[in-house]
């Protein structure tokens, strides 16, 4: 019996290191999705409130020209109609660097600080991811329809349809991982507050993880491919369709692990 005993731990033990040599495969392939399904009404609050509120202001804006002023100033909007302008020789943020390197670690710092806000917000019991979801979708909502007012479709549009998969998805990820911490916080069930959150944030971690990763393609693709106006818009709707096809599949691929 004793020797039977040795042989299951030293099996174990081997298995254990074993997986952990393919520990970042497995992430990716497994670990990743399961927690966005086990997270996916969290998921689904965090879609509707940045959604929905980005599409009542977007349509407000499309049809009340003086509307975007007033959930954007007038510089802010000047500087977002010359960003998108269809004369522009690059699309998108205004280069303050002269190189797309330095717009790339730019972007990774703007989408990661968004990130972290809606993540974060969720130690205010939930309501500060709430706030910073509502506004970014409200704000995004507001821009989309000014300038889909102002007929700059053929710039707008191919730009942030490529990179809006990974980045727009990460934020609503992000957001979920936050009201994850704030129902932890406000349902702490058999355990203390602390306790409860100190393992919300261990159930949360490879979202974490993955929601990083996705920023950071993200902003590679918004420096290096969305700005280029070298690029037609058939291939750029053609490459967001698929990105946008390729990231919705993987995050519905942990329900068949979950399953079993």
């Amino acid at each position: 019996r004793l020797n039977n005993l040795v042989l299951a731990l030293y099996r174990e033990l081997y298995r254990y290191r074993s997986e952990t040599r393919l520990n970042f495969y497995a992430f990716f392939k497994r670990d990743f999705p399961v927690a966005i399904y086990r997270h996916r009404y969290f998921i689904l609050l965090a879609l509707l409130v940045f959604v929905l509120p980005g599409l009542i202001v977007g349509g407000w804006t499309y049809f009340d020209d003086e509307a975007i002023y007033t959930v954007y100033g007038a510089s802010e909007v000047r500087g977002m109609e010359r960003m998108y302008d269809p004369e522009a020789r690059k699309l998108g943020r205004e280069r303050e660097a002269d190189t797309d390197i330095f717009m790339f670690g730019f972007y990774i710092k703007n989408n990661i600080s968004v990130a972290f806000r809606c993540f974060a917000g969720g130690m205010l019991a939930g309501i500060g991811t709430l706030l910073v979801l509502f506004f970014n979708g409200l704000f995004i909502g507001g821009i989309a329809g000014h300038l889909t007012r102002l007929d700059y479709v053929d710039t707008f549009y191919p730009f942030v349809v490529g990179h809006g998969s990974f980045e727009l998805t990460a934020i609503v990820f992000s957001g979920a991982a936050g009201l994850r911490l704030g129902y932890a916080i406000i349902n702490p069930g058999p355990f203390s507050r602390l306790d409860s959150l100190r393992l919300a944030g261990r159930d949360v971690v490879p979202m974490l993880y993955g929601i990083v990763l996705m920023l950071v393609i993200a902003a590679f693709l918004e420096a290096f491919w969305s700005s280029s106006t070298t690029i037609s818009n058939e291939i750029k709707y053609a490459v967001g369709a698929l990105l946008w096809a390729l990231v919705l599949l993987y995050s519905f691929s942990g329900r068949r692990y979950e399953s079993r």
